[in-house]
């Protein structure tokens, strides 16, 4: 079985790496992109790409991440993952797809791909936010600097300001994520005065930028959920049952498991905690078998309906899934205090 995840992985790696050499070939002979990484993005938005493929190669060829990081991302094993690409590469064989710059009407279609890759590469760094000695560390201002100028190049994207906004609430957050002792300390926990304000007050002027074109999206609902949580800067308090809403939305148009794990929690945050937990456990099994935020989430919901042995396994669970040591930490303890109740 290792023999054979090893064998995917290294086909994968050999075909991103052709791959990212002739989208790079092809994106120098053009010059009218202000930056050469969204350049590339664009070319590797190829509409002809299979779906499972194309942010995947977008991450690899532009911004380096390699393919376990890359399936980790994507909630899949490195051997999926490789299946995954090398059947994307017999297609782009057999079809003979070409590369190519897309001109000005294209770049709609190819957008929502960028914009992915983007969050994609930005969510890989700030989950290594801690980790300084990382090559990974500098990734989410890479991500935010080309964020600008996907803005800059399409200002009547509202989905790309929406992006930008998100990006920058969650970046001015950096300073108070880990105490100075290397703790991990949750949003609704932090210390507001580390925050950012230039940036806090950036995000809001993208984030009404993008409410005027009236055309709600993904990205715009999920910055206007952290602009809610940046008011507690001001306000002192979150204003859950707005933040039920916006999950509401966020379900209806992207409903993955991180936007439903969301609305879970904000739920029992509002006060229906047996309400948020029913909403978790609609979420099929095999989707949460690995992933993180759900199993934290389910621990919280769980104490708070004190079924504490439950929630204690939930918080254990959480803390094997996770390879951030300070948030491991925390997990494990919210298990231990869970079993004292």
């Amino acid at each position: 079985m290792a023999l054979a995840a090893n064998r995917f992985r290294q086909k994968s790696e050999m075909f991103l790496q052709q791959i990212a050499e002739e989208a790079q070939a092809v994106a120098e002979k053009q010059e009218h992109f202000p930056d050469e990484r969204l350049k590339l993005l664009f070319v590797c938005a190829h509409p002809a790409i299979d779906v499972v493929a194309r942010t995947p190669l977008m991450l690899q060829t532009v911004l380096g991440l390699d393919a376990a990081r890359i399936a980790s991302a994507f909630l899949v094993s490195p051997a999926a993952m490789g299946q995954r690409l090398v059947r994307a590469k017999n297609k782009i064989r057999d079809a003979a797809i070409p590369f190519r710059v897309p001109d000005r009407p294209d770049w709609n279609e190819r957008v929502s791909f960028v914009l992915d890759a983007i969050y994609s590469g930005y969510t890989a760094g700030w989950e290594s936010v801690n980790e300084v000695g990382s090559s990974l560390h500098a990734l989410a201002r890479d991500a935010i600097a080309i964020g600008r100028t996907l803005v800059q190049l399409m200002p009547r994207e509202p989905e790309a300001l929406g992006l930008l906004a998100l990006m920058l609430h969650c970046e001015a957050r950096r300073a108070a994520r880990y105490a100075s002792s290397g703790e991990f300390v949750p949003l609704d926990q932090q210390d507001t005065a580390l925050w950012s304000r230039p940036m806090i007050a950036e995000a809001e002027k993208q984030l009404r930028a993008a409410a005027t074109f009236k055309r709600m999206g993904r990205y715009q609902l999920e910055a206007a959920i952290q602009s809610i949580h940046a008011d507690r800067g001001a306000s002192g308090s979150i204003d859950w049952p707005e933040i039920v809403v916006l999950y509401e939305g966020l379900v209806q148009l992207a409903p993955g498991i991180g936007s439903r794990v969301g609305h879970a929690v904000a739920l029992a945050q509002a006060g229906h905690s047996a309400a948020g937990f029913t909403a978790l456990e609609k979420i099929p099994a095999e989707r949460t078998l690995n992933y993180q935020p759900y199993w934290a989430a389910r621990g919280h919901l769980l104490r708070l309906l004190n079924k504490n042995e439950e929630a204690r396994k939930a918080f254990t669970r959480a803390a094997s899934l996770t390879d951030d040591p300070a948030l491991r930490d925390y997990l494990f303890k919210r298990a231990d205090e869970t079993a004292l109740r």
